[in-house]
């Protein structure tokens, strides 16, 4: 239970009181009690680490179905953003190259990121000066949409870098 409610709440001597037909202010805790009582509500902590505690009167469940309609609205209204990826050779073609250009500018238009990377197979790992001009290209052609988050790096057999998009 992550708010005490009524005699759940111990150890405290005053109570900052707030609520809608309550007079706000600093009261002792069972002057608070009886307020609620007298309104047959509910005493809830709102924020326990305050001084002194804040609690309001309220009934529990009314508290309890507005703090979960709140989260909701929040969780609607955050936009998730997800990682696309884009792959390249170290000898991609200059045609594979703008169609792949093409889409990633797509993507950070919509919003998402750009996880941007060239595999190196077997011995072409010896052209990483290649697969780094790559991707350094990649991230001034798709400058006014994206921004790289970081320098191309080698990870195994990958070159990686990632491109949010422009606010």
């Amino acid at each position: 239970m992550p708010n005490r409610i009524n005699d759940k709440i111990r150890g405290v001597r005053e109570v900052r009181l707030v609520g809608d037909n309550v007079e706000q202010g600093v009261y002792t805790y069972e002057e608070a009690i009886r307020i609620a009582d007298e309104q047959n509500l509910d005493l809830v902590e709102i924020s326990p680490n305050a001084e002194p505690p804040v609690c309001r009167v309220i009934d529990y469940q009314k508290f309890l179905y507005q703090k979960k309609k709140k989260e909701k609205e929040q969780k609607q209204n955050s936009k998730k953003i997800e990682v696309k990826e884009i792959r390249f050779g170290p000898q991609t073609d200059e045609h594979d190259y703008q169609f792949k250009l093409k889409h990633a500018e797509e993507f950070l238009k919509e919003g998402n990121k750009v996880k941007s990377y060239v595999f190196f197979r077997g011995r072409s790992i010896l052209f990483k000066e290649q697969g780094e001009l790559l991707l350094a290209r990649f991230c001034t052609d798709l400058e006014h949409c994206g921004r790289p988050e970081s320098v191309p790096k080698l990870e195994g057999k990958r070159m990686i870098v990632m491109l949010a998009p422009k606010k």
